[in-house]
Formats: structure tokens, C-alpha cells, sequence
């Protein structure tokens, strides 16, 4: 099962096993449990520190991971741990042997206080990228914590028990039975759902900032690295370390990387980061800033931040069409991410909303999927690059509809249908889909802003050419601003641009 490249490299990370771990799996005679026993086989076969016993377990197949002698981990794997999470796969059996997960202590003290018994179970797709950030999480909670348990369940294995769930997007994590969140959580997000956010006063100590950095994408980023490499006091308000980059699936567009995963640049950004004395203050919303004597910026949980400069790289998200049906259905039936949530809309009729790149990008890969793919385009033309138009018109699979105005998504429990308008002849159409895929471009994450800086029509914060707002001592970088391109290097080249512009401000005052 497993390729003799994948073994070698796993050899590698079994030598690091601390003490003894037992797989305990409970298995019949089914096809499926076959697969799950002939990969346990495998791994075990390649380490005197592994071995398999059987157990019961709620769900068949399955397994557990626990040390040898100790309680129960609580981390349970139903299905396959391959494709990305694989890796959660490895990360459970170092941390359950006994190698420290590596997340701020701030974060471990949080988990370890938490009383009450919780038990998660989440939902993946094996080709999510997102999926593995959250699994991975919610095991680090089961490790430290002896009442928190979490089981991953693979919805390809488990097809069925997806269906009467009516999940409809991955990852979705269920908290003893109720749905808790669908899509993508870092660890600290999780536990402000459990168990409250940072309560202000933890922010009491913190002394003035030289600059502070609103924002965790590659803007972010790349102006705490360049400020902290002047030496000045830096921090970060960071509410996901990665923003929406980690979004992306396949970037081949950074300058000497011809290809890298969105969820691992941005792992290796932040670990850039963490090379240089920055205050990260993860799990964050900035709710507000001022400028008075200092400038202020007040968190969500109502934290007051004080710094001599700050820069803005907040970032944009996917924007919304604004429909009948598009709040009530995300997530039942509504997604963003064809990667992500793609392989559970396989054999149903789906819409691919936006005639550009992204949109494009997704209709290809789902019409390897879905039953039909229908592109719907506002405009008279697509506005994708010309290889990606010659590639969707070759798909059988794939209707291709211009003109079209959505006018609502429509269903029960879950989406069934969306209706259309032909902006030609006025005539209205509607498509009886599974899923809609909405892919129009992004949106500025600046509403916290507005009546405080100078933005455009679109929302975007308007910049000059060293980053600098119209407000002294507030710079902005990346796709918050009116930055006419929107790609990752030129948002790394912005965020170094407001860094060493709020540097030439510093030292020019008095």
C-alpha cells in the first residue's frame, strides 16, 4: 500500500518515536477493513516500537493510537489517514509516544485548564488541505487533555453516515453530537469555541509596540520580518497564521519555487517569522485603531494595544454574490474551496459560479468529479487565461452559460436548485445542482475600518508608495490595500515595503 519513497520517509520519523505505541483497531471482514489492517500491517512491520491489537471501537474500521501501558490517547482514525492526512497521521503518533506538540505555552495551559469532557469527531476529504490543520489540532487537545477525545472520520469510507449528517463542506467538526464549525480552524480558534477567548487582562502586561502588525498572511508576514530585522519591538495580531493563502492548493508563481501547497508556504513563513523576536498574538481580531499620543488598537475580546507604528494586512476573502439562499446554504451545499470539498459532491450536478481564472481553475477539477459542471459567467465572454478555456471546452462534462445573472440558490435542508437570469432575452432559468461553487474574486477585509482611513470605492485602503496611509504612523500592505495586482509576491513586497516605511517614520521622529 504504502510507495518504498513514502516508507523511507517514514522510517525517519518512527526513529523518533519516544516509548512504545499500540495501534488498536477494530476491524471486520469488509473490503474497507482489509485496506485499514494491510496499512497498519505495514507501518508496525517497520518499527519494534509498534504494534496492533484489537479493540472496540464505535465505528468499523477503525483504530486508536495509544502509548503502550498508558490510557487511552482518545485520537481515533476512522478510515484511511493517507493523502494530507498522512501527515496527522505521523504528528499523532510522535505526539502520542511522548514528543511535545509544538504550540505556544499559552495555548498548552489553556487545554490542559479545560474541565469539561468534549469529544470531537471531523469529517475530511483525503485531498482537503485544510482538513489536516484541524485534525491535527483537535489531537493536540486529546494529547494534552485526558477528557478531550477526537476521532477523524475519512467521508469517502464513511459515505453514508456523511449523508444522514448532511455534510456538505470538510472539514466539519462535531462537538459531542452537535455540528460545532465546518472549514478551515487553527488551534486557537477551537479553543476560544470551547473554552472563551484570551480575556483581556492577558494583554495587560504587554508593553508599546515599535510597529505592530495587524494580519498573518504573506503581507503580514513579511513586515513583522522586516521590522524585527531593524530590531525594534514587533507584535502581530494574528487571527489564522497563513490568511488566504492557505486557501490555495498549487502555487507555482513564487519566484524560486516552482511549486508549493498554500497550507506549507505559509507554514514556512511563519516559521521564518518565528526566527526574529515577534510577539505573535494568535486567535486575534483588531476591532479598532486610533491615533492619539500613540496609536491604539483595540482587540475583539477587548484587549487595548499600544505601538508607535502600525501596518494593516488584513487581507481579503472570497466575495459573496449577495442572493436569496447564499448565507442560509454555506457549507450545506455552498462552497469556495473545489479541492477541499469537491469529492463530496462526486456523481451530482454542480455550478461553478465566476468566469475567471479561479472559477475556471475550479470547473476543471470538479469535471473530474461531479456528474455535470455548469460555469456561469455574468459577462459576455469568460475571463480566464486562454489555456484554461481550451482545457474546460475539451471536457464533455462541462456547460459553459454567459450572460447569466443569479438571482437565488434554492433548497431544504441543503441546496437543490439555483435560478438564473439570461441578461439577453430576460428569460429565467433554473439548474437542479447539489452544490455551487461561488469563485468571483476577493473582498478587503476593511469594515473594521471604515471612518477611520482613507478607502476606495471597493474598500481597498489607499496607500502610497511607501506603504503609508493618509493617517501618520498607520501603513497597510497586501490585498487590503488598492494594490492593483493581487498575488502573493507582490504582497510580500508591500508588507517589506511598509515595514521599511514605518521604520523611515520612526527614526524621523522626535
Amino acid at each position: 500500500m504504502l510507495e518504498n519513497e513514502t516508507k523511507e520517509q517514514l522510517k525517519q520519523y518512527l526513529a523518533l518515536l519516544e516509548s512504545e505505541v499500540i495501534f488498536s483497531a477494530c476491524l471486520d471482514q469488509s473490503e474497507a477493513s482489509e485496506k485499514v489492517e494491510t496499512f497498519l500491517t505495514e507501518v508496525a512491520a517497520m518499527s519494534d516500537q509498534l504494534s496492533i491489537e484489537t479493540k472496540q471501537l464505535l465505528r468499523t474500521p477503525s483504530f486508536e493510537i495509544n502509548r503502550k501501558g498508558a490510557d487511552a490517547s482518545g485520537i481515533v482514525f476512522a478510515g484511511l489517514p493517507m493523502g494530507h492526512e498522512f501527515t496527522s497521521f505521523i504528528l499523532a503518533l510522535l505526539q502520542v509516544s511522548g514528543r511535545p506538540p509544538k504550540i505556544d505555552d499559552s495555548s498548552v495551559q489553556q487545554i490542559k485548564q479545560i474541565e469539561q469532557t468534549l469529544h470531537f469527531e471531523t469529517y475530511v476529504s483525503l485531498t482537503c488541505h485544510n482538513c489536516p490543520d484541524v485534525v491535527q489540532a483537535l489531537n493536540i487537545l486529546s494529547v494534552l487533555n485526558p477528557k478531550i477525545s477526537h476521532t477523524m472520520i475519512e467521508g469517502g469510507m464513511y459515505q453514508q453516515e456523511v449523508d444522514e449528517k448532511h455534510v456538505m463542506a470538510v472539514p466539519t467538526v462535531f462537538l459531542n453530537n452537535e455540528e460545532l464549525a465546518s472549514g478551515r480552524l487553527s488551534i486557537e480558534q477551537i479553543l476560544a469555541k470551547v473554552a472563551g477567548p484570551l480575556p483581556a487582562d492577558e494583554f495587560e502586561t504587554k508593553e508599546v509596540f515599535d510597529v505592530l502588525v495587524v494580519g498573518g498572511g504573506p503581507a503580514g508576514a513579511s513586515s513583522a520580518i522586516y521590522a524585527a530585522r531593524k530590531g525594534i519591538k514587533t507584535g502581530m495580531v494574528v487571527e489564522t497564521f497563513g490568511g488566504q493563502v492557505l486557501e490555495t492548493l498549487g502555487i507555482e508563481n513564487v519566484v524560486g519555487t516552482p511549486y508549493v501547497e498554500g497550507p506549507q508556504l505559509m507554514r514556512q513563513v511563519e516559521e521564518h517569522v518565528k526566527q526574529y523576536a515577534v510577539d505573535i498574538m494568535k486567535g486575534q481580531r483588531a476591532q479598532t485603531i486610533q491615533k492619539k499620543e500613540l496609536i491604539e488598537v483595540t482587540l475583539e475580546n477587548g484587549a487595548l494595544l499600544k505601538t508607535k507604528a502600525a501596518i494593516l494586512a488584513t487581507g481579503a476573502r472570497w466575495r459573496a454574490i449577495n442572493v436569496p439562499g447564499e448565507k442560509e446554504f454555506k457549507n450545506k451545499g455552498i462552497a469556495y474551496c473545489p479541492h477541499c470539498d469537491g469529492p463530496l459532491f462526486k456523481e451530482k450536478e454542480v455550478v461553478v459560479i465566476g468566469g475567471g481564472n479561479s472559477g475556471i481553475e475550479a470547473a476543471i477539477d470538479l469535471a473530474g468529479l461531479a456528474k455535470h459542471v455548469y460555469v456561469l459567467e455574468f459577462l459576455p465572454e469568460l475571463k480566464a487565461d486562454q489555456v484554461l478555456q481550451t482545457k474546460l471546452h475539451s471536457l464533455s462534462n462541462v456547460t459553459i452559460i454567459t450572460n447569466a445573472a443569479t438571482q437565488a440558490i434554492t433548497g431544504t435542508s441543503q441546496v437543490e436548485a439555483l435560478t438564473y437570469n439570461d441578461r439577453i432575452t430576460n428569460e429565467e432559468h433554473t439548474l437542479h445542482v447539489a452544490g455551487v461553487f461561488i469563485l468571483i474574486g476577493l473582498m478587503p477585509n476593511t469594515e473594521w475600518l471604515d471612518s477611520t482611513l482613507d478607502l476606495n470605492q471597493r474598500g481597498e485602503i489607499l496607500v502610497d508608495d511607501h506603504g503609508a496611509t493618509n493617517i501618520p504612523g498607520i501603513f497597510a500592505a497586501g490585498d487590503c490595500t488598492d494594490s492593483v495586482y493581487k498575488q502573493i509576491i507582490i504582497s510580500m513586497g508591500s508588507g517589506a515595503t511598509a515595514a521599511l516605511g514605518a521604520f523611515d517614520y520612526l527614526i524621523r521622529q522626535t
